[in-house]
């Protein structure tokens, strides 16, 4: 893995006779590790275009042939991977699948099945919740009138009546269905149902027309429910079918799907590649580690009888980040500001690093921490027992975030949530209040603000500094050694404007050397500056330096905000000896309800800004005031030419085919 850099790419080109094609593409697809590109115009100069070939045509029916038995026959164990020789061995095999006609029968006959059990079981419904009326449905359809039935409240109903003129003077047959819902039949003329449903929307009053029936709703409901029984029966005749032939076919159904898949993905290829008549080229990109792999594998595959060599570029490769494990948790963060260029710096391990710092230091308090840090485990965990949770609670969270995107976060913040508990401790800090007895933080954030204010900066003078240092060595390596002087400016800028204003704060620039020397800095800086970037961009590059230096001091005052508002909590409920205040101040019941609301929803709120502030607040001062000063993104990410072969084995390379049946009625091996 390159150290804080994307893995380095070289752009190749392969050469090979037509014949083995196949061949080709396949060993490509099976090591995974080049990204195929449309090929150059010097090179089209020597090969033409490749054109869409029928082969491919008839590659995507039969995926979509494949995919739809898939679709259609319930998931049984598949036992050992299927291997194939070649694309005839493929079809081959997909010829001796004999279950389409019936398979297709069956799903046909059971859509219908189930498209009439529905409506079978919402007539039911519709019968069992009017059953007031006693009537027969056929007297309820004319040709000039058409009964409808309708639910609402009796408020909403009234409104209804009042305000659609078509119903002035018509009877309305109204039941009690609950405290404040009615039921209710009326006729309407059949010119006025637009107008009748437009006011019933309008109102909350929902209405629908009665059903097609011929007798009454208790003729009819015993007979629909005989009905309901025998589409149950056969639609389990049905089920069992396909179960049944799923037990015979599915392993190979869901093998050759997979394998017309990768041939597919194979054949998409096929319109970048430059051809001629006996031969063609590819070009991509590939992992100059994975080259020599690459080489020798597809030479061997093809008994030599290929070229594969690098082609010199200025053109931009794609980005593959790659990350330990626990370092791929930040990549979320990382993919959502924007992907690096594959010639820049990747900044996963520092934010991984720095990030949980953050946020454990504007959390600082044990209570907050061990709650998130719980939320935390229960979101990696899968969320168990999620069905508790309220429904607009669960809604609010998905319009935010996915659920993966819940867990990925979880893992980025847990190590902040340890943070914070340690650094709680240490401030004796716990939901605002100190419950250690006996101690007191020798830097107690409430008594001693300059102290952690002091602290940030430095922090943010160390942040800014790495960022301007890889600034210039990204630049330097691009060969824009203007820019770089500007990137170095912006260190001296830096350590001018943090010794200057370290001077204001111990009072020590009375001394000459104090001063001038943090001036140079500053001038020095700015000249760099103006050097490598214009005047304007000097001038604008030393203020940008105060400003992100002195930004970071944002770590500690959302530390202070939640400290003061969670003391402010604590001293109305509890009081600040944590004896008196509303609850145990002695008064009315109703103070003391009052101010365990206020401990509650008070500790709540600030758990919630626990939440977000220090993850939010944390996510910028990298993403803004580091990243600005080296990091461009917009980069390309690296799809190289694979599949996931679940079902199937790549073919062996050896002479002998893996599949050699004697009998036509299979074409596939495990």
């Amino acid at each position: 893995m390159p150290f804080l850099r994307p893995v380095a790419f070289s752009k190749v080109a392969v050469i090979a006779l037509n014949d083995d094609r196949e061949v080709v593409l396949s060993v490509l697809h099976d090591l995974g590790v080049i990204q195929v590109e449309p090929v150059s115009k010097e090179a089209l100069e020597q090969f033409g275009p490749e054109r869409a070939s029928e082969l491919q045509r008839q590659v995507a029916d039969q995926l979509v042939r494949f995919r739809g038995l898939l679709a259609a026959l319930p998931a049984t164990p598949t036992g050992a991977p299927f291997s194939f020789e070649n694309v005839e061995s493929l079809f081959a095999a997909a010829r001796t699948v004999p279950v389409d006609e019936e398979v297709g029968r069956l799903k046909r006959e059971e859509d219908q099945l189930l498209t009439e059990r529905r409506t079978l079981e919402e007539t039911i419904d519709l019968l069992t919740r009017f059953s007031f009326y006693t009537g027969r449905f056929n007297d309820l359809s004319a040709q000039s009138a058409v009964g409808l039935f309708g639910e609402g409240t009796a408020d909403a109903v009234a409104s209804w009546r009042a305000a659609t003129p078509a119903l002035q003077g018509v009877p309305v047959t109204i039941h009690p269905a609950g405290k404040k819902t009615v039921r209710f039949l009326v006729a309407v003329a059949t010119s006025e149902i637009e107008a009748v449903t437009r006011t019933a929307q309008a109102n909350g009053v929902r209405l629908v027309g009665a059903p097609k029936l011929e007798g009454t709703a208790a003729e009819e409901i015993p007979t629909m429910r005989n009905r309901l029984a025998e589409v149950d029966s056969r639609l389990g005749e049905i089920r069992a079918r396909l179960t049944e032939i799923a037990r015979d076919w599915y392993p190979r159904v869901v093998a050759l799907a997979e394998s017309f898949d990768i041939e597919n993905r194979k054949l998409d290829v096929h319109s970048r590649l430059g051809t001629s008549q006996s031969a063609f080229t590819l070009e991509g990109w590939v992992p100059k580690r994975n080259f020599g792999q690459l080489t020798s594998t597809l030479l061997a595959a093809v008994s030599d009888r290929a070229a594969i060599f690098e082609i010199p570029t200025t053109e931009e490769p794609p980005t593959f980040i790659e990350n330990k494990r626990g370092i791929r948790r930040y990549e979320f963060f990382i993919r959502f500001y924007s992907l690096p260029q594959a010639t820049e710096w990747d900044p996963t391990l520092v934010f991984a690093f720095v990030f949980p710092i953050f946020f454990g230091l504007m959390l600082a308090d044990w209570g907050y921490g061990l709650v998130i840090l719980g939320f935390c485990v229960w979101m990696i965990a899968g969320f168990p027992g999620r069905k508790y949770v309220p429904g607009p609670i669960k809604n609010f969270l998905k319009m935010i975030i996915a659920p993966t995107g819940m867990r990925s976060l979880a893992y980025a913040i847990l190590p902040g949530c340890v943070i914070a508990i340690g650094l709680g401790l240490f401030f004796n800090a716990f939901f605002g209040a100190q419950v250690i007895p006996g101690y007191h933080s020798p830097f107690d954030p409430l008594h001693h603000v300059g102290t952690l204010l002091v602290i940030a900066g430095y922090i943010g003078i160390a942040m800014v500094v790495f960022g301007f240092a890889l600034g210039a060595l990204k630049e330097y390596f691009h060969h824009k050694f203007r820019h770089a002087l500007a990137k170095v400016g912006g260190i001296a800028a830096t350590f001018g404007i943090s010794l200057l204003g370290l001077g204001l704060i111990h009072g020590t620039l009375g001394h000459p050397l104090d001063l001038y020397v943090p001036l140079g800095l500053v001038i020095a800086g700015a000249l760099l500056f103006a050097f490598g970037e214009g005047l304007q961009q000097g001038i604008m590059g030393i203020i940008e330096v105060l400003s992100h230096v002195l930004s970071y001091t944002r770590l500690i005052g959302i530390l202070l905000a939640s400290v003061v508002l969670a003391s402010v909590i604590n001293t109305i409920a509890i009081g600040a000896d944590g004896h008196s205040g509303l609850i145990w101040g002695g008064g009315a019941i109703l103070l003391v309800v009052g101010g365990i609301v206020i401990l509650l929803a008070g500790q709540i709120f600030n758990l919630i800004l626990g939440v977000f502030e220090p993850g939010i607040q944390g996510a910028r001062l990298i993403f803004v005031e580091y990243f600005s000063k080296f990091y461009s993104g917009n980069g390309r990410e690296f799809k190289p030419l694979r599949s996931n072969r679940t079902h199937t084995a790549p073919p062996s390379r050896e002479p002998a085919p893996i599949l050699r049946e004697s009998t036509a009625t299979t074409a596939l091996s495990p």
